[in-house]
């Protein structure tokens, strides 16, 4: 559809810098509403990432537990990380396997793209399946702190549905995998 003939579509009209971080940068952009009004928006823009459901041959999921700050908890989530400049991202997906859990496979299947927080944010999540796991070691980054655990997938899909599993990344990619099981 051409967004400009789109009656909901906001056109920009002039975007400011107001943050340059590490892994965001936050933009103050002025748009034109459909009814000709502006109206000012702050957005958080951020190269992308990529998050894996790695499923064993016997039907279990590996997954990671990390502190994350902004909770002051520990969360248990699925591989998961940043795409760095120009990465492809079956390739990031790669390494991030790799980084966080030591696991190499010989399948990656697309699960579609991700977006976490469309009021504020324009990070895609381009998610995976992984299958044909084998062991090798993990070397996650210097600042990056998680165990590998693992769970068969109706076990999490059922913790996903009871609450217990609050990453939205996790339970977007788990219940598609899940989801697609249950039509074949």
């Amino acid at each position: 559809m051409d967004q400009t003939k789109d009656a909901l579509y906001e056109q920009p009209v002039s975007s400011e810098e107001i943050y340059h971080g590490k892994i965001v940068h936050l933009y103050k952009d002025t748009v034109r509403l459909p009814n000709g009004k502006l109206a000012t928006r702050e957005v958080m823009r951020h190269t992308g990432a990529v998050a894996i459901v790695p499923v064993t041959d016997e039907g279990n999921v590996i997954l990671v537990r990390q502190d994350r700050y902004p909770f002051s908890e520990s969360l248990l989530e699925i591989p998961a990380g940043k795409l760095e400049a120009g990465e492809v991202p079956e390739e990031c997906a790669r390494r991030e396997l790799s980084e966080e859990t030591g696991m190499d496979c010989t399948e990656l299947v697309s699960l579609g793209v991700y977006y976490p927080s469309v009021a504020i944010l324009d990070e895609r999540i381009y998610l995976f399946l992984a299958r044909g796991l084998t062991q090798s070691e993990a070397h996650p980054d210097d600042d990056e702190f998680l165990r590998v655990e693992t769970m068969p997938l109706k076990t999490l899909v059922d913790q996903i549905l009871q609450d217990e599993i609050r990453d939205g990344k996790t339970q977007a990619a788990v219940l598609k995998v899940w989801a697609q099981n249950q039509m074949k």
